[in-house]
């Protein structure tokens, strides 16, 4: 997605070399009119697939899920939660992620009355770095029984492990709408 190649490079910041901080439009401070641009292209690109959820895990990719939500008839969107409270469902499916941005590792958990087998679902999340909540949020589905039909992601850390995880180990179809190669010097590369 050229715009999202162009926003990253005018207002995005690139850190070492693995970092890329675009909290100015997308994971702290959102601008929704560019937000619904990502929204339609995620629904382009998996307009051949049925998606009768949204799936994400708080707190970054609640935003993005929801305002997609729209473009895909407004399907519900559940993410997945990292704390355990006292409203939450006991009845629940859970998996642990490793958060590369905070070197951490969550448990997370969705209430078993919101996914089911009949549902097909789409992943939607904003970093793809090393896979791990990808798989994670999978395997949450997998415990439903649900489908998953595809991973939407925003920016994709090409020079991380985690494409390659999902797509040639575990066989899931990723889109992302930016790959970077590599990050030098705070110069950032995009795959073509």
């Amino acid at each position: 997605m050229e715009a999202l190649k162009k926003k990253i490079m005018t207002e995005g910041k690139a850190i070492g070399t693995d970092i890329i901080k675009v909290d100015s439009f997308l994971n702290h401070q959102i601008d929704v009119a560019f937000m619904n641009e990502i929204g339609k292209e995620f629904a382009r690109i998996f307009s051949d697939v049925e998606v009768t959820k949204i799936v994400t895990i708080e707190a970054s990719g609640i935003a993005i899920a929801a305002i997609a939500s729209q473009y895909f008839n407004y399907v519900p969107v559940v993410f997945a939660k990292k704390t355990e409270s006292r409203n939450l469902d006991p009845d629940k499916y859970h998996g642990e992620v490793y958060s590369f941005t905070k070197q951490k590792v969550y448990p997370i958990m969705i209430s078993k009355k919101y996914i089911s087998s009949e549902d097909k679902i789409l992943i939607i999340d904003d970093f793809l770095a090393n896979g791990k909540a990808a798989l994670a949020l999978k395997n949450l589905c997998e415990q439903a029984g649900a489908t998953v039909q595809g991973v939407g992601i925003v920016i994709e850390k090409g020079f991380q492990s985690g494409g390659k995880l999902l797509r040639e180990e575990n066989h899931i179809r990723v889109e992302s709408l930016a790959i970077i190669d590599s990050i030098d010097d705070g110069k950032i590369t995009f795959r073509d």
